[in-house]
């Protein structure tokens, strides 16, 4: 079998490290099938597939393609919105039409798609015998625009496959039933994101003076977009209580124009709230379990329901205690007490009840931590993740048979 993995982004954000992920379980569970990657330029993803032994084949996405997202442009100017739009539909056809060749140059079995764009531009240019998967990372209910067009072009792909029961059942509204959407987990390393390991030094790439002994270390680790809730972070900051020191660890990553903070907003939002003493912002972090495990508690703040959470794993893998802003597929992943604290997304007094908390009660950071990592280890598997899509590849592509060991 042969598999062509069409990725939106070549930065290593939730999505990229699924279909990492995947081509990583695919190499190692059925090395006789094929897998080549399909990004828009050099990056962390490509060079993290290499490293599996796949192919990575580089397909430039034009600007006004990449940069035009339809969550970033709401409340912009009308003509700023046209602009956009007028750019991203003028970029189309050359992409389409260049990665029609190159789907054809490789003959895949199966297309598997990550990211609006692409689930629409590669079932499009789809080989008339290749399968097309969708791998939906996000919800279509609030973007009439990608809602419309998947829904014009669900009737070329095979499956959909959702990353949490939330975007599933999304999907199925949204969609109208035309095609099956599967619920498949991500997975986590659970080797990778394990609670012992080298840790980072997070006061040093903040540029702080080391932490005092006894001061307890809560981290944000999320991407710079608005809707990850950095701001609610700095704002329950400012009403905790116990001796801690916060960090704020990741930074921008994706091309979509006005969806994401910048440092200096940052800081200055830290500035104005009067926590910068006691908050650093350590910027991108190449192995975010180091990051983890330097931390004693990680904070997941998101304000919009989360299509997944894969912060969210990832905490839970390291055995770190959580607090989560539990909605959308958030909320299916932990069970608030048992192995993390949850509050209603938004609600900073809440946030920083927990965090004073857990800053001042150690026997609860050590339970919630063991709990976590068997949640983990339970829900977030690798094996179990890779035999899933093998299992929806086989069916969407029965000509083809799929050699697992």
């Amino acid at each position: 079998m042969r598999i062509a993995f069409l990725s939106v982004s070549a930065a290593f954000g939730g999505s990229e490290s699924a279909l990492y992920q995947l081509v990583r379980g695919v190499r190692r569970r059925s090395p006789a099938t094929d897998c080549i990657a399909i990004v828009p330029r050099e990056g962390a993803l490509a060079q993290r597939v290499r490293e599996t032994g796949a192919s990575v084949r580089v397909l430039a996405m034009p600007d006004g393609l990449a940069s035009f997202g339809e969550w970033s442009l709401r409340g912009a100017p009308a003509a700023t919105r046209s602009a956009a739009m007028l750019s991203a539909v003028a970029s189309i056809g050359p992409y389409q039409r260049t990665l029609q060749s190159l789907l054809a140059e490789i003959d895949p079995d199966v297309i598997h798609t990550n990211g609006f764009k692409l689930h629409v531009l590669g079932s499009r240019a789809a080989p008339r015998e290749a399968a097309v998967v969708w791998h939906l990372h996000e919800y279509l209910s609030n973007r009439p625009l990608s809602r419309w067009l998947l829904r014009h072009h669900v009737s070329r792909t095979a499956a959909v496959v959702a990353n949490s029961r939330s975007v599933a059942e999304d999907a199925r509204s949204a969609l109208g039933g035309a095609v099956p959407v599967t619920a498949i987990y991500n997975a986590v390393d659970l080797t990778e994101f394990s609670p012992s390991g080298p840790a980072a030094d997070l006061d040093a790439l903040s540029g702080l003076t080391p932490t005092p002994r006894g001061v307890v270390r809560v981290g944000l680790v999320a991407t710079f977009a608005r809707w990850k809730g950095h701001e609610i972070f700095l704002r329950a900051l400012s009403l905790v209580r116990a001796p801690i020191r916060a960090y704020v660890v990741g930074g921008p990553m994706y091309d979509t124009a006005g969806s994401q903070h910048t440092l200096d907003e940052l800081r200055a939002s830290a500035r104005s709230l009067g926590v910068a003493d006691r908050v650093g912002f350590s910027g991108f972090v190449a192995r975010p379990a180091e990051a983890m495990r330097a931390l004693d508690v990680v904070v997941h703040a998101s304000t919009d329901p989360e299509p997944f959470g894969l912060v969210i794993a990832e905490g839970l893998a390291t055995g770190r205690a959580l607090i989560v802003s539990a909605a959308g597929g958030a909320a299916e992943l932990v069970s608030d007490a048992a192995d993390a604290l949850t509050f209603t997304p938004g609600d900073v007094p809440a946030l920083a009840r927990s965090i004073d908390r857990l800053a001042e009660d150690v026997a609860l950071r050590a339970r919630l931590g063991t709990a976590a990592r068997a949640t983990a280890e339970r829900r977030f598997e690798p094996d179990a993740f890779t035999h899933a899509f093998l299992e929806i590849y086989g069916h969407v592509a029965p000509r083809t048979r799929v050699a697992v060991t």
